[in-house]
């Protein structure tokens, strides 16, 4: 795999912004967000697409923690 360039790239980010827009606008419901999934896949390389999807769930959890805060579960007490 040759490294994406300048252009490939911006595509890539492009594409993969318009989607978390996307999911973000309809609550995470990725039935019309479908389109906006194909061309992110289409203009990312895999190992990409994989690592951003980790990241957008890492962050989502994050944004959860920090607004929510953390509550331990029953079983963490008892370890």
């Amino acid at each position: 795999m040759t490294a994406p360039n300048s252009d490939e790239r911006r595509a890539c980010w492009g594409a993969r912004d318009e989607l978390w827009k996307c999911l973000d606008d309809n609550q995470d419901n990725a039935a019309p967000c479908e389109k906006f999934r194909k061309g992110f896949e289409a203009n990312c390389p895999a190992q990409w697409v994989k690592y951003f999807v980790k990241r957008r769930d890492f962050l989502k959890y994050k944004e959860k923690i920090q607004s929510e805060g953390f509550e331990p579960s029953d079983q963490s007490s008892k370890l």
